[in-house]
């Protein structure tokens, strides 16, 4: 049986934050249902979308596992009809920009009015209180606001930009740990209650180990150094064909490792020039200790290198790229590639959740189009028959499930 079996989630996410979180819950085992404006939908569908309309890659990415039922809010029948729904789920989820909800008057005193048992999960850029609670938010202008930016980059460099979406996808991780954790007391209560996130705070619990490291409780900045680890010889190291992501990454840390390293490299030598004997040496002497291990990667392939190094015990990883990721042996073999079959864009790879339960499997499901289970949603939870669910789409309330078929 799901572990999450019986739970039932209102998804009003879009983009990323709020819908990685329904996803979580959704591969948990959650009911979730998207509630989605009948003329566009979750803006997510339409990033990088091309000619694909309504259902992206991005859109697939973070939405599997779900129904999609349009609803139009700002029409007075669509909001009756999600505080219809309301009463029937345990979980509503939000994560529109500040002030969008209390337009649309959903807060949580308007759904706990009709279900006083509704965890009501808010994720908002900067929480809704304090100086900066009106500011717009997206996933990198939640990493510069947390650190993210000024310890990412070269040391004699500007902040960077990190790669992943964690702002996002982070947040929406922490959210529905937090969701869990209400249901829990629910389950024992019998109460709901509201659960909020900022996406700023969220943020800070990825950067937490480089700030209590490196910034002396808060005196000073962290500094940046690449892709040194500050010890070397931890560092990136180009492998044949020499291509853009061509590279090993190395983090020995102990005196073990690099014994490993040696070892793997055949370089007992190594073990005894005095310029390597210890870690001071080691630093010290880090640009020529850099050129010994270059030299030595640059003849193999980065999963050579790798099979060689990790096979003495030495931490380490290939420098898979996003193409590789989704084709990667040890990840196929462990069955979190998953083909699926979509509208639009055929069978493709789809990554998977790392969470493994030994007593609760849910299969992956193709993500909706938008609208898809309008009708079957409306017939099945409010008793609608034909002829309502027809005037209710004629009058804009619900939108039309076969627009983008």
């Amino acid at each position: 049986m799901p572990a999450l079996d019986g739970m039932r989630v209102l998804d009003m996410t879009q983009y990323e934050a709020g819908t990685s979180c329904t996803q979580a819950l959704a591969w948990l085992g959650a009911d979730v249902v998207k509630i989605e404006p009948p003329e566009y939908g979750d803006p997510g569908r339409g990033v990088g979308r091309s000619e694909n309309k309504d259902y992206s890659a991005y859109f697939c990415a973070w939405n599997a596992n779900k129904r999609s039922v349009a609803l139009n809010l700002r029409s007075e029948e669509g909001r009756e009809l999600l505080l219809k729904l309301a009463p029937k789920f345990d979980v509503f989820v939000e994560n529109y920009g500040p002030g969008v909800i209390e337009k649309l008057n959903i807060g949580y005193e308007e759904l706990k009015a009709v279900n006083p048992g509704l965890i009501y999960a808010r994720i908002k850029g900067f929480g809704t209180t304090g100086p900066y609670a009106g500011y717009r938010c997206m996933d990198m202008v939640a990493q510069a606001a947390a650190g993210a930016f000024s310890i990412t980059g070269e040391a004699d460099g500007p902040p960077m930009m990190p790669g992943p979406t964690t702002g996002d996808s982070g947040t929406g991780v922490q959210t529905a740990m937090a969701i869990l954790a209400a249901y829990v007391q629910k389950l024992r209560t019998g109460e709901g209650q509201e659960v909020e996130v900022s996406m700023q705070e969220a943020m800070t619990y990825y950067v937490r180990t480089r700030a209590f490291i490196g910034s002396a409780w808060g005196t000073q900045a962290t500094p940046r150094n690449g892709n040194k680890g500050g010890l070397p010889p931890v560092d990136i190291y180009p492998c044949k064909p020499f291509g853009p992501n061509d590279y090993i990454y190395l983090m020995p840390v102990n005196q073990g490792h690099w014994d490993g390293l040696c070892a793997a490299m055949d370089r007992p030598d190594l073990l005894i020039d005095p310029r390597f004997e210890t870690n001071p040496g080691r630093v010290e002497n880090g640009a020529a200790l850099y050129e010994e291990i270059r030299s030595w990667c640059s003849e193999r392939t980065k999963t050579e290198a790798m099979e060689a190094i990790a096979a003495a015990g030495v931490p380490c990883a290939a420098c898979l790229d996003t193409g590789e990721l989704h084709h990667d042996k040890h990840l196929t073999a462990r069955g979190f590639i998953h083909e699926m079959d979509l509208p639009v864009h055929g069978t493709v790879p789809m990554l998977g959740f790392a969470p493994r339960l030994s007593e609760s499997h849910v299969d992956m499901t193709v993500p909706p189009r938008l609208g898809e289970h309008t009708d079957e949603l409306l017939e099945q939870e409010l008793g609608l028959d034909a002829d309502e669910i027809t005037r209710l789409r004629e009058s804009g309330a619900i939108g039309d499930a076969n627009r983008f078929v």
